[in-house]
């Protein structure tokens, strides 16, 4: 197992500022507080290589767990471990199976070229000179770094220093990175690069791979996998498409045909649009499967066209966020 949180939860104290000078004298001595707990009893194992999106709005944990899972943070209760280490009881050993992205927080030197960073990077890391070699070698042809690694980090615009942030995270070759909004502030040529270097060296170095992002195309594009949590609370661990098809499932479909009519209509289907040659139909995987919808009308036309459209990751989460749909934990 790559992976184990037992019953992680985690509380902080949040410290009150009274008013009234006799007041502020007293929080010299004794400072009233409230407890604040960010996660509560979160379960989950992770097996090597696997592309997990962890989501969730703000303020329902997810970075409390990326930062205990990372031995930044302290567990208040359960039990943690990564590789077999415990986080934040062996942090040096632990930082050496893992890569981390926080956004914009960069693990690059300001003054100096991206190569130089590199550079310290192996040495802090004791990595191999072939593997170090090898490895800025890949990511700067993948990442296509080649016009911009000797410059200063400080020149570099923000979709460059993220994909050199990517890169120094990996280049000591750890089994498990976690990525927190890996392309915040990124434009989309810039998004679609990194989206693809991720999927990239978890097919080449089975790299396993835990995202925590509000840009839902991230989640769809690369992960297989997604946890939601709410509240500090577990909602969902599963499957990614299982999860569109049960709380999402809404998929519409327009299908162009070679006769001069559509007559057949499906009961669990219902029409949006409808012309002679040319129908446009809504469903709901729940009821009829989408498979099942094309295949309906294949069998009764002869199908010179057809568009699909599904419910997408993004709506179903705002739904559930806003409580339109009702997850049972």
């Amino acid at each position: 197992m790559m992976i184990e949180v037992n019953n992680v939860s985690k509380e902080f104290k949040v410290y009150t500022r009274p008013s009234g000078f006799i007041n502020t004298v007293k929080s010299a001595f004794w400072r009233e507080h409230k407890i604040k707990r960010a996660v509560t009893n979160i379960c989950f194992n992770i097996e090597p290589g696997e592309l997990v999106g962890y989501v969730g709005p703000n303020g329902a944990g997810k970075s409390t767990t990326i930062k205990m899972l990372s031995g930044i943070l302290t567990p208040s209760a359960g039990d943690i471990r990564v590789l077999g280490i415990v986080p934040y009881k062996q942090r040096m050993k632990n930082a050496k199976n893992i890569g981390v992205v926080f956004g914009q927080r960069s693990q690059l030197y300001w003054d100096l070229p991206v190569r130089d960073s590199f550079v310290l990077h192996e040495k802090m890391y004791d990595i191999p000179k072939p593997i170090f070699k090898d490895n800025v070698k890949l990511f700067t042809e993948i990442l296509q770094m080649e016009e911009f690694i000797d410059q200063p980090v400080r020149q570099l615009s923000l979709g460059q220093k993220m994909r050199a942030n990517l890169a120094i995270a990996l280049l000591h070759n750890p089994p498990v990175i976690y990525l927190d909004e890996p392309t915040v502030g990124l434009d989309i040529v810039a998004k679609a690069a990194i989206r693809e270097f991720i999927k990239e060296i978890n097919k080449m170095q089975k790299t396993t791979v835990i995202i925590t992002t509000h840009d839902m195309t991230d989640i769809e594009e690369i992960c297989q996998r997604l946890i939601l949590i709410d509240k500090g609370q577990l909602y969902y661990d599963g499957d990614l498409h299982f999860f569109k098809q049960q709380y999402g499932g809404d998929y519409v479909i327009t299908i162009q045909v070679k006769s001069n009519s559509i007559n057949p209509q499906h009961p669990m289907l219902s029409v949006v649009e409808k012309e002679a040659n040319r129908i446009v139909i809504k469903g709901n995987s729940a009821e009829l499967s989408l498979v099942d919808a094309i295949d309906f009308y294949n069998r009764n036309y002869e199908i010179i066209d057809i568009g699909i459209k599904e419910s997408s990751i993004e709506s179903i989460l705002r739904d559930i966020y806003t409580g339109s749909i009702q997850m049972q934990q």
